[in-house]
């Protein structure tokens, strides 16, 4: 896949810090104002921001939202190590260098999208959900986490087929759009499936007919194993599956290839990079 199309609109902007939240889990919502970012990204792009000015080198962080009309992007992320620790102790009204967007989109294709997200996975479904409120789909997004979710969940008063009794916790955001959520964790969290995601999206494919099977395409973005098992998932109902990758990156556009996994080509297995040539892949070519 090239990555020519989307090189030219990679911008670098100094973006102001409107709004940063802390949430349970050392979780975190950045809001930043970088206008020219929010008018060029799609959903699953990424944005490489500097952490603190004493370091030099970028993170890569997904973006969730955006607003081109007022020009704000926002991010979820966790603070993991040095580099994310660093950014969240950053102050409301400072700047920071934004780099973006950057990265192979999602392309949704089919009537029902099933997004599912895992952890700081959730960022690039909540972005495919806010790009198709309103529209004529029917996307149903599951969300995974084993800290407490960084936004109170409510009872969904959208009805889906399949879910298992007491499975009614929703995000509230989604539930605002009209958009059907579900919320799944080994935690014991309440309204929460107790499993996987995979397992509550077998679920509701369970209940579906085979004409509205056949409307369904997977959207995934988490940890590897989660991938892998979304990638199993779809083979095992012959869906198509597109995947985000989550990659250590140092510069972030396609020079250093420090990023590369392996992919299967119509040519043969070739190393392919993460920050250009993806993030989003199709997931039977990285997971066979």
């Amino acid at each position: 896949m090239s990555s020519k199309p989307h090189r030219d609109t990679i911008l670098v902007e100094d973006a102001e810090i409107l709004s940063h939240e802390a949430f349970e889990g050392d979780q975190y919502v950045m809001r930043v104002q970088a206008p020219g970012c929010a008018a060029r990204t799609l959903p699953g792009q990424f944005a490489h921001l500097t952490v603190d000015p004493l370091r030099p080198m970028r993170r890569p962080i997904s973006i969730m939202r955006v607003s081109p009309q007022e020009g704000w992007v926002d991010f979820l992320y966790k603070a993991v190590g040095e580099g994310t620790m660093l950014l969240a102790q950053r102050q409301v009204g400072e700047t920071i260098s934004l780099m973006g967007p950057i990265g192979v989109p999602f392309e949704i294709r089919e009537k029902r999208p099933l997004l599912i997200g895992g952890g700081v996975g959730m960022p690039p479904m909540i972005a495919i959900a806010e790009s198709l409120k309103g529209g004529d789909s029917q996307p149903f997004a599951i969300l995974g986490s084993e800290v407490p979710f960084p936004f109170r969940q409510v009872p969904s008063q959208i009805m889906l087929p399949g879910m298992p009794e007491g499975v009614i916790g929703a995000m509230p955001l989604l539930e605002d759009w009209g958009i059907a959520s579900r919320l799944a964790s080994l935690q014991g969290y309440p309204g929460c499936h107790q499993g996987y995601v995979t397992d509550l999206a077998r679920h509701w494919l369970d209940a579906l007919d085979n004409n509205a099977r056949s409307d369904v395409g997977v959207y995934a973005c988490g940890p590897h194993p989660m991938l892998e098992a979304v990638v199993k998932l779809a083979r095992d109902y012959d869906l198509p599956v597109q995947v985000s990758l989550e990659e250590f990156m140092a510069c972030a556009v396609g020079g250093c290839a420090g990023c590369v996994v392996e992919v299967a080509t119509d040519e043969g297995p070739a190393m392919q990079r993460v920050c250009v040539d993806g993030p989003v892949f199709d997931g039977y070519r990285v997971f066979d």
